[in-house]
């Protein structure tokens, strides 16, 4: 593995030799825009390995995407190497539909410390709750970025991740796919402690999350990818791309249903993703927007 060849893969050509908060801040910025957080090997019949340089040769070499596991630990390996201070975290993704966080861990996350003072990075999450800068592990303070105000909050020990929404205005809205959003002011994200992890403790759910029936990655393909100014996701046939901030305290949605026939050009033009194998899209819950 080689670090010049992954700054080659998200495009990033500055400097890399003192490791400070504002070199960590642009190489994440590149990466998130380079790297789409996707699950489409689960859906080409291939399975995602839990393995560094199997992850490596996918997003550096195929120049694919992959989830919080492959994303983070890649991730994790490239921010080690620069010399930052690195810990893995697990956290509990909230569940929408139940309202809840599952008891065990489902996601990888890294805690960076720098100054003294210490950040989570992620950029394992995707679509519209993607952060786009490492964030100070502070309680109970908004931190504005552009995708919106984020914030942690620390309840004995548990660290809870959310988000405030904006509004949206929704163009080509199919209201018989869509749910409402209108009533969320704020949304959960995920809770996590600074419990240090080891990779070998995902292992599990990382087989589980592939080939549980009711996991959100078996029954919903998804490839998103943050923009310049936004966010672009295909969930099983439906292109959604939005602008943050579009207008105050407003972002921009457009939706689009895809026919079979599109979807190969569609990773390729919107994601710079190719697959190998034959792609069945899925969507069988509703949109993760």
């Amino acid at each position: 593995m080689d670090i010049k060849e992954y700054f080659a893969r998200i495009s990033y050509r500055g400097s890399y030799n003192k490791p400070d908060l504002p070199t960590l801040s642009d190489i994440f910025q590149h990466h998130i825009r380079a790297v789409p957080f996707e699950n489409l090997s689960i859906h080409c019949g291939e399975r995602i390995e839990l393995d560094l340089e199997a992850t490596y040769n996918k997003i550096v070499r195929k120049k694919r995407g992959g989830w919080c596991m492959e994303n983070n630990s890649l991730l994790s390996w490239v921010l080690k190497t620069l010399g930052y201070d690195i810990t893995l975290l697990g956290a509990n993704v909230y569940v929408p539909e139940r309202n809840a966080y599952p008891e065990e861990i489902n996601h990888l996350l890294m805690k960076v410390v720098l100054d003294g003072k210490s950040y989570i990075v992620d950029g394992g999450f995707g679509i519209a709750y993607q952060m786009w800068q490492p964030m100070e592990l502070i309680s109970g303070a908004d931190q504005p970025q552009t995708p919106g105000v984020f914030r942690f909050r620390e309840e004995g020990g548990i660290w809870y991740f959310e988000k405030v929404k904006r509004k949206q205005l929704v163009l080509n809205q199919d209201t018989s796919t869509s749910h409402k959003v209108e009533d969320e002011v704020c949304r959960p994200i995920y809770i996590f402690t600074l419990q240090p992890r080891d990779i070998e403790e995902f292992r599990g759910c990382n087989a589980l999350l592939q080939t549980a029936p009711d996991s959100p990655f078996t029954t919903k393909s998804l490839c998103s990818l943050q923009t310049a100014d936004g966010v672009r996701a295909l969930v099983g046939w439906r292109l959604t791309e939005m602008k943050f901030n579009y207008r105050d305290n407003m972002d921009l949605v457009e939706i689009r249903m895809l026919a079979d026939e599109e979807i190969e050009k569609t990773l390729k033009e919107k994601f710079n993703v190719t697959l190998d194998k034959k792609f069945v899209p899925v969507n069988s819950k509703r949109s993760l927007f």
